[in-house]
């Protein structure tokens, strides 16, 4: 069977708001990001398989549970459906917190490589998204291309960055956009 090529997504900061200083830990805390709603049909277009993969260490904190997580991903899931007609076709989440030495848990490519064997993906063809440089490490680590969201001069090791998901979008299927070569150097043209 022929391998499928995929996108993994951060969930706070990419699909919807961060909370600063504080988690998500009820679906009246979460709102989404514009650019998810003409994203997400576009990524499903263009064949990709749309995955989350985040880290949620408020669970290790115990600011909510696993319950509380689910609920939240599942009215996610009904409003990404209801307002796009899409929704992810996988979420992966680490509980952990940061010491705990796991897999899963982003800057380590866990939940990316549990994405890439559930759903046949060609990890040479798919791609981190994320706002942190953990998430492009996790890229890294697990042999995918790596995206950026961050602001213009944000240092980053990710192949792209742009100052949205659109914008990072864009880059991805246009094959231009703020790219970086091995040293760190900055250069736009063609990926």
């Amino acid at each position: 069977m022929r391998k499928k090529k995929g996108i993994f997504l951060d969930r706070d900061g990419v699909v919807n708001r961060r909370r600063v200083g504080d988690y998500v830990k009820m679906w009246e805390e979460f709102e989404f990001l514009p650019d998810i709603f003409d994203v997400l049909p576009k990524m499903h277009e263009a064949g990709y398989v749309v995955i989350l993969v985040t880290n949620q260490r408020g669970i290790a904190l115990q600011l909510m549970t696993e319950d509380d997580l689910s609920a939240i991903h599942e009215a996610m899931q009904g409003e990404l459906a209801r307002r796009s007609g899409h929704k992810f076709d996988g979420i992966f989440y680490c509980p952990h917190d940061n010491d705990s030495g796991c897999d899963c848990r982003k800057p380590r490519g866990g939940m990316i490589l549990q994405g890439a064997e559930e759903f046949n993906l060609e990890l040479k063809e798919s791609w981190m998204i994320g706002d942190s440089e953990t998430d492009i490490e996790a890229g890294i680590e697990a042999k995918c291309k790596t995206a950026r969201i961050a602001e213009e001069g944000t240092p980053t090791k990710g192949m792209i960055r742009g100052s949205d998901l659109y914008e990072v979008w864009t880059s991805i299927v246009g094959g231009r956009g703020v790219i970086q070569d091995s040293k760190g150097k900055i250069q736009n043209g063609r990926m």
